[in-house]
């Protein structure tokens, strides 16, 4: 009898296993977040009637969070510093949605004019009386090796992507701890977690943000209705790679290359707003391979470094071929 029992659990623990090796193969999201996708709360209904102040919503994740969250029916504040791709994204929402006018509200924000955020926090709060959702997207990225890169694109990195994004949660975030409640939402990135070729301001900027918010996510344990979250896409289409710096402040990348085979960007902001309506704290999301990735850097780390010395060197070689790097893990390099 004992023996059945066994073999019983045996096969039902070798059957859940497989299910979830499975499962993971085709998995383009973190099992947290799969499973609210599933089973949790919809953005639909968590999401309507909030107010969400996106940063970096002229164009890419940003524009496509506006369009989603507009048809979850959330009142926006739409920030970049185009105010005239700022007003094409509101009148996008518009159309897609049934809200109002007076329901999104364009405020042009330089994430590099600190000096500005205090008067444009003030500005969004009299607009809507309180702010809900505060999701921090504005940045740019990095396409160059270090040996060739001006250390004044490091700067420019940090200044944008971490100390801008720190000014203004800064400003939002005493209103939110004075009401009790809301959600702080920061899109990091893989490369937050782990190293990688031809990014190495980029990275080490977005590490500075994982630090900081994890280390914000345990001051704030007395503010339990606060939700503090990092987002971290994998190869999302948009326009990341035509923004990037490169070697210098003012020189443009060359060609973005093929995006075809990085992910959907409303995929990837379908699984975000998932994530902010069920408070999940860290969300992985990507396509595999970079999937697995984020799993070997947090449970084989030893493994991980050996893969990606592999696939960084691969990278590097694609690029000084003048092939776009990311679409290099899956294509061969030029031949002279």
């Amino acid at each position: 009898m004992d023996c059945c029992i066994v073999t019983a659990l045996g096969s039902f623990a070798s059957l859940y296993a497989l299910l979830h090796f499975v499962c993971f193969i085709f998995a383009d999201a973190d099992f947290t977040l799969l499973w609210s996708s599933l089973f949790g709360h919809r953005p639909e209904s968590k999401l309507k009637g909030l107010v969400v102040w996106i940063t970096g919503a002229s164009s890419g994740i940003g524009e496509e969070l506006a369009y989603q969250l507009a048809k979850c029916g959330s009142r926006l504040i739409l920030s970049a510093r185009r105010e005239d791709e700022l007003n094409r994204v509101k009148r996008g929402c518009l159309e897609r949605s049934n809200l109002q006018d007076a329901d999104v509200l364009v405020l042009p924000l330089d994430l590099l004019e600190r000096t500005s955020h205090e008067e444009k926090t003030k500005a969004a709060i009299q607009s809507f009386g309180h702010i809900d959702v505060l999701i921090n997207n504005g940045g740019r990225s990095q396409r160059s090796l270090c040996l060739e890169t001006s250390f004044d694109v490091y700067q420019a990195l940090m200044e944008l992507n971490f100390l801008g994004t720190v000014s203004i949660t800064k400003q939002v975030l005493p209103h939110m701890t004075q009401r009790g409640s809301g959600s702080i939402v920061t899109v990091s990135s893989l490369v937050g977690i782990a190293g990688a070729p031809l990014a190495t301001g980029y990275s080490a900027s977005k590490h500075a943000l994982q630090g900081f918010f994890n280390s914000l996510r345990t001051e704030l344990t007395e503010f339990p209705n606060i939700l503090i979250s990092t987002v971290l896409p994998g190869p999302v289409q948009s326009q990341i790679v035509q923004n990037a710096f490169t070697e210098e402040l003012t020189r443009p990348v060359a060609a973005a290359g093929n995006q075809e085979y990085k992910m959907a960007t409303s995929r990837c902001v379908r699984l975000m707003l998932v994530g902010i309506a069920n408070n999940v704290k860290e969300m992985w999301i990507a396509k595999q391979p970079f999937l697995l990735f984020y799993y070997t850097w947090q449970y084989a780390p030893t493994f991980a470094w050996f893969i990606t010395n592999l696939l960084g060197k691969k990278r590097v070689q694609h690029f000084k071929a003048g092939l776009d790097a990311d679409s290099a893990y899956f294509t061969k390099p030029k031949t002279s």
